[in-house]
């Protein structure tokens, strides 16, 4: 029969015209060349307790056995592989059997996971991972299949003696080594959080108006001025020429470290706050000369008040 004949009995049975196009996949397929240990991708189609099928555009599926999906204790084929999900390994035997190709995700992983930590490393990539068990000191997690240690100091701001209570949680961290020849994968989540810290205080400073009278403890004192604890992780630094009316050689000739005192808030430039006490005693506006002395030497960097002097006083 001919192939217009052909196209005419299918449409007359109700089917459709079959041209090169349909077969444009099975072509596709049929001229590619799979190897064992090449590194592939496919689309899962099938889930199971045992493992699971994909479609690897070719002509035979690939399976995955469940012990070669991952290392992680705490993963689920069921519960954390869903059809329509992408899924990389390599090819381990091209035919297991039963006609389907054998691949694993944990030898991808070694193959293709250290080269995506260096570059996760590089590129400081906030990561989410769940915290598989606690270990000394510290807990692990996977990233990208491999095995990574979070040191008890790199979990929270402050250290974590019981790192059991994270066991089960997602933490957002950054990779802080990574050296595939020892297999050590290190990871904070301290450094994320440091970061929002830092990004809650300069939201905090910004939304200070100039001329707000606060009131705090005195935290430090140093030869040219005093920092005063306001509370919520932010500090100021009342120079030496905003503390008192009368010209002081050392800010201890009126100060003590504990003291509580009331500020006016001169500025905020740079996210240091710029404070004198002098302004609030007398309920005036700070004398400008003055003021643009203090502005002047707040806004040095070695001794103003910026985020690393900020967090200081947050034990980090």
């Amino acid at each position: 029969m001919s192939e217009e004949k052909r196209g005419i009995a299918d449409a007359e049975n109700g089917g459709t015209t079959e041209t090169m196009a349909d077969y444009a996949r099975e072509l596709e397929a049929s001229f590619r060349t799979i190897r064992e240990g090449d590194v592939i991708s496919g689309t899962v189609i099938d889930v199971r307790e045992t493992g699971v099928t994909l479609d690897l555009g070719y002509y035979a599926p690939a399976v995955i056995k469940t012990e070669d999906l991952s290392r992680d204790p705490s993963f689920s084929v069921l519960a954390d592989i869903h059809v329509g999900d992408t899924l990389e390994g390599t090819v381990v035997k091209r035919d297991d059997g039963a006609g389907n190709i054998q691949m694993s995700c944990v030898e991808a992983a070694e193959t293709l996971g250290w080269d995506r930590l260096k570059q996760y490393q590089e590129e400081k990539t906030i990561l989410k991972i769940k915290v598989s068990e606690s270990v000394n000191q510290g807990v692990t997690a996977y990233v990208e299949g491999i095995r990574g240690f979070i040191p008890a100091s790199q979990l929270a701001l402050d250290y974590v003696e019981d790192t059991t209570e994270f066991v089960g949680k997602t933490l957002e961290v950054r990779v802080i080594t990574v050296d595939s020849d020892r297999q050590k994968l290190v990871l904070s989540a301290k450094d994320v959080l440091k970061e929002k810290e830092v990004e809650r205080l300069n939201h905090k400073i910004s939304m200070i108006v100039p001329g707000t009278v606060v009131e705090g403890r005195v935290e430090s004192l140093m030869p040219y001025g005093a920092f005063v604890d306001l509370g919520d992780g932010l500090s100021g630094l009342v120079h030496i020429s905003q503390i008192s009316q009368k010209r002081l050689k050392k800010p201890s000739e009126v100060l003590t470290v504990g003291d509580t005192v009331r500020a006016v808030v001169l500025n905020t430039k740079d996210n240091r706050i710029s404070l004198s006490i002098k302004a609030a005693a007398e309920n005036a506006e700070p004398d400008e000369l003055e003021e643009k002395q203090a502005e002047e030497y707040s806004s040095k960097e070695a001794v103003g008040t910026s985020l690393g002097d900020l967090l200081k006083g947050l034990k980090l």
